[in-house]
């Protein structure tokens, strides 16, 4: 009864108009969908609403892991029941695909850090660091390893920390979503003591905490410090 006083009130004319009108709305939503995806794809890392990225992409091309993993989680592939190779960037999901891998292997003892460019989410790659600190996992920067931006944040919480004389490291300012970076903050603000509250929980003392802080930030975002592991055992104490 409903229905039909309805469609005497508007006609079927305006009823098949608005059909028409609400069909390319939908199309065009899964057209954006679909682009926006590509980028991401293309650019990981970039800049997300939300976030502070911290991330410095290198000339390479991909690199695989150096035997064919038992299983892979994210950009953690176990090539041994206690040992992980990392090769990727951390991204918002990566803390649970770690989650996974601790289930499916508990006795994970060593991270290779390979290749870590860095994160896409700055949250999650602290959150991911406390996970790796709280299960006592070692973290190592192979020979001809490369860790940057984020990534060397990921590096301090290993339970012990190695590197080998090849390995390289990259820092930089972070750069927040509405693009300030450290130094665009005074000195006493509260963003810096995250940082430093997070170096603290990875045992390093408050003066090496504001040390290394500093050294990464003396960086701009768009200009990383590379350093070898001699040069950050001078920050950071490597097993």
């Amino acid at each position: 009864m409903k229905t039909r006083k309805f469609l005497e009130q508007f006609g079927m004319a305006t009823l098949f108009a608005l059909v028409l009108i609400a069909a390319p709305v939908r199309a065009a939503t899964l057209e954006t969908e679909e682009i926006v995806y590509e980028v991401e794809e293309v650019a990981a890392g970039d800049q997300q609403e939300g976030t502070t990225e911290r991330f410095v992409a290198q000339p390479f091309g991909d690199i695989a892991p150096s035997r064919t993993p038992i299983a892979s989680f994210g950009p953690f592939h176990m090539v041994a029941p206690d040992r992980a190779e990392l090769i990727g960037s951390v991204e918002s999901e990566t803390p649970a695909q770690f989650a996974a891998l601790l289930r499916a292997f508990p006795a994970l003892k060593q991270i290779d850090m390979v290749d870590c460019p860095g994160t896409g989410d700055d949250g999650a790659n602290l959150a991911l660091a406390r996970m790796v600190r709280r299960h006592g996992v070692m973290t190592y920067v192979p020979e001809g390893g490369s860790v940057r931006s984020g990534g060397v944040e990921l590096f301090l919480a290993g339970a012990r920390r190695r590197a080998a004389p090849t390995a390289e490291f990259a820092v930089h300012s972070w750069r927040d979503e509405d693009g300030y970076e450290a130094s665009d903050f005074a000195a006493d603000d509260p963003v810096h003591q995250e940082y430093i509250a997070f170096y603290r929980e990875m045992g390093l003392s408050e003066g090496e905490a504001r040390n290394f802080y500093a050294m990464t930030n003396s960086a701009p975002h768009d200009d990383a410090l590379y350093l070898n592991s001699r040069d950050l055992a001078r920050y950071v104490r490597l097993d």
